[in-house]
């Protein structure tokens, strides 16, 4: 296993993402580094209920949701815990939506599609209270 996807301890996370693809295959990242998925959201809004339910320690969050989009996802997760560590993930050509999303609170971003080790190094930093923002 390389040093990137070494467990790190344990810790839980949601992973926001419309696509059921993108969910299982970043899960299998949050996996190999010891994280325990305790929620998914295919939109904005059941990802906000899951944050307020579950608290989990690390989000990642899909840019582009329906019901409603990560901006404004990421917004409401904020407002009810400033210190919360959100990941986005974005498409190519997303810049602007990242940047805003940096503004308001979320920690670093991937752009899809990512290497899964580039994954872990940034989980990883995030997890363990860095602010790793961009490569």
């Amino acid at each position: 296993m390389a040093q990137d996807t070494e467990q790190i301890g344990t810790f839980t996370c949601l992973i926001a993402d419309d696509s059921q693809f993108a969910r299982r295959s970043i899960a299998g990242v949050v996996s190999k580094l010891g994280g325990s998925i305790v929620g998914e959201a295919a939109n904005g809004i059941d990802a906000v209920d899951q944050y307020s339910r579950f608290r989990p320690d690390l989000v990642l969050l899909d840019i582009t949701m329906p019901r409603l989009d990560g901006i404004d996802t990421l917004s409401r997760i904020m407002e009810q815990n400033r210190d919360a560590k959100v990941i986005i993930i974005s498409s190519v050509g997303n810049k602007e939506m990242v940047w805003k999303a940096i503004g308001l609170g979320a920690r670093s971003f991937l752009t899809k599609p990512y290497n899964a080790d580039y994954a872990a190094l940034i989980i990883r930093d995030v997890v363990q209270g860095g602010k790793e923002i961009a490569r």
